[in-house]
């Protein structure tokens, strides 16, 4: 693996550069192959001197890939090693075969192989999980059916799965498979990285054009005479099976490690009237209030989630 310096401007996220905030601690391209994928990411190494090393693990959210923790790893390795993942089908991991969906277990199950075949000499045989929004949910998932692997958990502007009515069950079943069937429209065709960046500043999650030019050329690749989109056109796909609300209360009782929620005050739970009910189930809970958006780690002062993080690992 070779240090690279990390270039939102450029066609891929691998040129030489850098931004604005970003650290000069180098970061490495990793990969990991699992039985039936292969995950790519970026890890940084622990600083000099740094005698713990409890590896740190990142995941990211949806549609978004491992350089959203570009700005947050590099504050992390006075604590440790720093590893942060590219989920299937997003930035330069593998995809899921033809015929295969983005289920939600599926990515818990690839974080369980992960942990077991590349951090298993650990100090105390755990690691840390830092996860935001889908990574957050899946950190939650693993940490709860796998406690005895898990020192510490983040959750960043996350609390727990997406929930939908016992009623809606068949519905959104319907919905999903209809969409498997028809398929993915054609892919769009950007003349340049810019444009795509700009494409991706508005939606759901809103993203500043530095934040946006940060991550999108991990997600981008080359075709014809532009770029096309990397991540798995199937990531949009409706989910076929989606829990409970009881389910997701049953997950977040269970969970036996320490746990840190990071809530942004204009991300997407901002206005959640069910998240004091979410936090009451988990035991052993703090909360950082902190502002920004939904990408408060990466977008604008991300210096009060890099404290509350490293205070909450760094602390115990």
């Amino acid at each position: 693996m070779n240090d690279i310096a990390l270039s939102p401007e450029a066609a891929d996220s691998l040129a030489e550069g850098g931004f604005a905030g970003q650290s000069d601690k180098p970061c490495r391209e990793s990969g990991w192959k699992l039985r039936h994928i292969t995950l790519a990411g970026l890890s940084w190494q622990a600083d000099e001197g740094v005698h713990e090393n409890t590896p740190t693990v990142m995941l990211h959210g949806w549609l978004d890939n491992s350089l959203t923790f570009v700005r947050l790893a590099p504050e992390l390795t006075s604590l440790g090693p720093v590893y942060a993942l590219d989920f299937a089908g997003h930035g330069h991991s593998g995809h899921r075969p033809e015929g295969q969906s983005y289920l939600l277990m599926d990515y818990v199950a690839d974080l369980a192989e992960l942990v077991e075949r590349y951090f298993q000499e650990t100090p105390d045989g755990r690691i840390n999980l830092v996860g935001h929004s889908l990574g957050g949910i899946v950190g939650t998932l693993y940490a709860a059916a796998f406690p005895e692997r898990v020192r510490n958990l983040v959750m960043i502007d996350s609390l727990g799965a997406i929930s939908r009515p016992v009623g809606e069950t068949i519905p959104q079943l319907r919905k999903a498979i209809k969409k498997r069937i028809a398929g993915s429209g054609r892919q769009v065709v950007y003349p340049d990285i810019a444009t795509a960046a700009r494409a991706r500043e508005g939606g759901l999650s809103p993203l500043s054009p530095e934040a946006a030019l940060t991550l999108v050329p991990r997600n981008m690749k080359p075709e014809a005479d532009g770029f096309v989109w990397r991540t798995d056109s199937r990531l949009r796909h409706p989910s076929p099976l989606m829990m409970t609300e009881a389910q997701v209360m049953a997950t977040l009782s269970a969970l036996e490690t320490r746990a840190l929620f990071i809530r942004a005050d204009q991300g997407l739970l901002a206005h959640r009237t069910d998240l004091d009910e979410r936090a009451g189930a988990i035991p052993d809970l703090q909360i950082a209030k902190v502002p920004g958006g939904h990408h408060c780690h990466l977008d604008g002062d991300t210096r009060h989630v890099t404290d509350a993080v490293r205070q909450f690992l760094g602390n115990e």
